[in-house]
């Protein structure tokens, strides 16, 4: 830290969790050792935001006598694949020695046989990834370790790495992914050029989609990560993406060039409208980065020269499978996502067309969120700059029939369930089934909207209630 840089001030959101930061640090300096705050946390305090976690790196403490220190004080979990880390438990606060290699099991030889309690401090930043993650304060004197100059780096917006040793963990690439979005980092050109040179090997996808999930939920501009995502290469390794470099469109509909600048730029325009609640924001983010992932199989020029992409949408519900199946597990968060993309050009649709209030209701029961929906096709619509967004009028249009059908945020529950038709003579079985989805179908298109209006419905269709109903 140069002469005269003012003191990283370290503060959380929690008080109470800082203390409990600073007493591990004190047991450590009384055992003996010391305890440097580090990563994360560090850079978040110096750009001058409270931190939500610490990060404490124990040095001249062997792993086993740390454990025993910690564990006289706190409840510590012991966790880690990669590298074993203790966790206060109940507060956010993780503990962990210098190390020597990226391997590891969660056992104790292991953790001696891995861990560098001997290490300098700026040895240990060498392991780091990026010089802003490299920074090191101690929370004890307030003293700053910076043997990368990641202080410089933070307040010049650069995202570099710090040595050769970053290749070691091909995730890193996908980390400056997320951290040049969120934090609006221009990303040094060494960094890109190594970036080049490495191969994602097999990665464990849950750890792939760590990058991802940060990348829709907490950058400023997503685009910048995005972009050095090309700009290294790797968006050859996310193949639904690439196709979308150099895909052409309409310019009069999009003039701000092809399919994949139109979605950095729709990148941005959500992240500039998150709801705040992490579930919905990311299935509406994810939606955005991929709704357009039909266009390279359906673009073509017609014959007056126009360029068009028919039935994209659905054409993009597969490749949306795709490439999130490659990264999660999670099939409720999967159909969600698709489903939402195959439908991102209905608001507008139904718009133009005035469709009533049955068109509404179906599309309610396909996407089950029409709030969520309208927010991904209010992204798709902003990001045609030098088009002004301006009011999303298919939009509010839209929202506004689904809260009078009151479907805004689910599908319109059934009316008429198996009791009522068991009720009336019908007998269980696969031709109730039926009866039953064609029920559902007559109440969206408006035939009944009552309990009393749908059993008077079922009767007329199909004799329920009376002589040989069943």
């Amino acid at each position: 830290m140069g002469t005269g840089d003012p003191p990283i001030v370290v503060q959380m959101d929690d008080p109470e969790h800082w203390r409990r930061g600073q007493a591990v640090c004190e047991a450590v300096r009384a055992a003996g050792g010391r305890a440097l705050l580090v990563g994360g946390c560090v850079r978040d305090c110096a750009l001058g935001l409270p931190a939500t976690d610490l990060d404490i790196e124990v040095y001249g403490i062997p792993g086993a006598r740390l454990l025993e220190l910690l564990s006289e004080r706190f409840s510590v979990d012991l966790v880690g694949r990669a590298f074993p880390v203790f966790k206060i438990r109940g507060v956010p606060i993780d503990v962990s020695i210098p190390r020597r290699s990226a391997g590891g099991r969660r056992d104790a030889q292991e953790l001696e046989a891995l861990a560098d309690p001997d290490a300098t401090p700026a040895e240990a930043a060498g392991r780091r990834d990026f010089t802003i993650n490299a920074i090191a304060v101690d929370p004890l004197s307030g003293e700053v370790i910076d043997p990368f100059r990641g202080l410089e780096d933070l307040q010049a917006r650069i995202l570099r790495h710090t040595t050769g040793k970053f290749a070691e963990d091909p995730l890193r690439v996908l980390r400056g992914m997320q951290l040049a979005a969120r934090f609006d980092l221009d990303v040094a050109a060494e960094t890109v050029a190594l970036c080049r040179e490495i191969e994602p090997g097999p990665l464990p996808r849950e750890r792939i989609f760590e990058e991802w999930r940060k990348l829709v939920l907490r950058s400023r501009r997503p685009s910048r990560g995005l972009a050095f995502l090309r700009d290294c290469g790797w968006t050859r390794h996310f193949p639904e993406l690439a196709a979308l470099i150099g895909c052409p469109q309409d310019p009069g509909w999009h003039p701000e060039g092809d399919v994949w600048t139109h979605t950095l730029h729709c990148m941005d325009c959500f992240a500039a409208e998150r709801s705040g609640d992490e579930r919905d924001d990311l299935v509406v983010g994810l939606a955005v980065l991929c709704h357009d992932f039909g266009k390279p199989s359906t673009t073509a020029r017609e014959e007056d020269g126009r360029i068009t992409a028919k039935r994209h949408g659905p054409a993009g519900e597969a490749r949306a499978r795709s490439f999130l199946g490659r990264m999660t597990g999670e099939r409720d968060l999967i159909d969600e996502v698709a489903t939402l993309v195959g439908a991102h050009l209905a608001p507008l649709h139904l718009f133009e067309a005035r469709a009533g209030d049955a068109a509404v209701r179906r599309l309610a029961r396909r996407v089950g969120r029409i709030d969520l929906l309208v927010r991904v096709a209010r992204a798709d619509q902003a990001g045609r700059p030098p088009l002004e967004p301006g009011r999303f009028a298919a939009g509010d249009w839209l929202l506004a029939r689904a809260r009078a059908l009151d479907v805004e945020g689910a599908a319109p529950e059934p009316i008429l369930k198996g009791r009522h038709l068991i009720g009336l003579g019908l007998g269980p079985g696969p031709r109730l089934g039926s009866i039953l989805k064609a029920c559902y179908a007559a109440q969206l298109e408006g035939e009944f909207s009552t309990l009393e209006g749908g059993l008077d419905y079922a009767r007329r269709r199909w004799g329920a209630g009376s002589e040989g109903g069943a």
